[in-house]
């Protein structure tokens, strides 16, 4: 199966945020959900299994000149074997404006054992853009062993690569994974980049934030955030935790 869902956001000319472009496909149902303030809030609901096997579904946000454009997903997301031995893939990509704000926060991605997912995220921004993007991915179900999962990560400001990061885990993965240098036994994990242009005069400090996470500074405008836990909860509470302390 291969769909592709497609939101684009625009400032209204009254404070607020239209989405003159709202469309899904197949499993990607797109739903706008309440919300306050100048953001438009957009749900990513999972309207079939997947991904599966040999399918290759993509999402496209994009938050023009002044729109504030929040999106998140219903569920999580759950990778499982197909009845093909093909690598699933999911594509993000995100693209914000000058003076526009997006936050992309799904729910957790869960890989299944026998499954075999490759995810890439890629947001390109504009010098004076916002971002707010948290991913997590947790491996295997509760006492399960994980799939294959490859995840990739990529952000660029203004042609500057802020970030460009890959994890591999499961079987297939190279080796080491699942030593002390990457996960060091844990099965949950998350990363929260934040992106704005007053980080370019006081950024914040690298340091460790609670037990299972850390904060580094990026180059030009921006902090990574990473947690390793052995549970979703924990890397989620750490996420959380994360993002108000960055405010």
């Amino acid at each position: 199966m291969r769909a592709t869902a497609r939101i684009g956001a625009r400032a209204d000319g009254r404070g607020g945020t239209a989405l003159p472009v709202l469309d899904g496909e197949g499993p990607l149902a797109l739903r706008r959900t309440r919300s306050s303030g100048p953001a438009a809030r957009v749900t990513l609901v999972g309207a079939m299994s997947g991904p599966l096997g040999g399918d290759h579904l993509t999402v496209e946000a994009t938050a023009h000149e002044g729109a504030r454009l929040h999106v998140d997903s219903a569920a999580a997301t759950i990778a499982l074997p197909g009845q093909t031995e093909r690598t699933a893939r999911y594509d993000v990509r995100l693209s914000v404006a000058d003076g526009a704000e997006l936050h992309w926060l799904p729910e957790q991605l869960i890989s299944v054992r026998d499954s075999d997912l490759r995810v890439t995220t890629r947001a390109d921004l504009a010098a004076e853009a916002r971002l707010v993007l948290r991913e997590e991915q947790v491996l295997g179900r509760t006492d399960e062993a994980p799939g294959h999962l490859a995840s990739r990560l990529t952000v660029r400001r203004a042609g500057q690569v802020l970030i460009d990061q890959e994890l591999s885990c499961g079987p297939g993965a190279p080796g080491g994974w699942d030593g002390p240098a990457v996960l060091g036994g844990h099965r949950a994990v998350g990363q929260l980049v934040v992106v704005r242009p007053e980080f370019a005069r006081a950024k914040p400090q690298p340091g460790l934030l609670g037990e299972w996470a850390a904060l580094a500074p990026l180059a030009g405008p921006a902090v990574l955030v990473t947690a390793v836990a052995p549970d979703a909860l924990l890397v989620r509470r750490a996420m959380d935790e994360a993002q108000r302390r960055l405010g």
